[in-house]
């Protein structure tokens, strides 16, 4: 008898804000420069939070969410941010590198050269 084998959904395993922190993260990072991958990882979250009632708080129809979010899917910016609001979290752009610190280095006392 041969192995029987599930395809791995990780919707399913999206119980916790923490596990939907951690997945935007890893998300966030596999993206690259693929905006398909981010709007992906928002039908995964979805799914595993109820789709239909994702569907009710963005105003679009069930069918609809599902093919916006879809592989095939090309959803306008708005509908993402929609979904985003929906889903309880937040879109944010930021530089891909930190700044420099400002802070001057302060230096040494008297006492403190020796």
């Amino acid at each position: 008898m041969g192995i029987k084998t599930k395809r791995w959904d990780s919707a399913e395993h999206l119980e916790t804000e923490e596990d939907i922190q951690l997945y935007l993260d890893a998300c966030s990072e596999e993206a690259g420069d693929d905006p398909a991958f981010i709007v992906h990882a928002l039908s995964v979250i979805g799914r595993a939070k109820n789709m239909s009632q994702l569907a009710r708080d963005t105003g679009l129809t069930r069918e609809g969410l599902y093919k916006a979010l879809s592989p095939e899917g090309n959803p306008t910016f708005t509908t993402v941010a929609k979904v985003a609001k929906a889903l309880g979290l937040q879109i944010t752009v930021q530089t891909p590198y930190k700044a420099p610190s400002k802070k001057r280095v302060q230096p040494l006392s008297e006492d403190a050269r020796g």
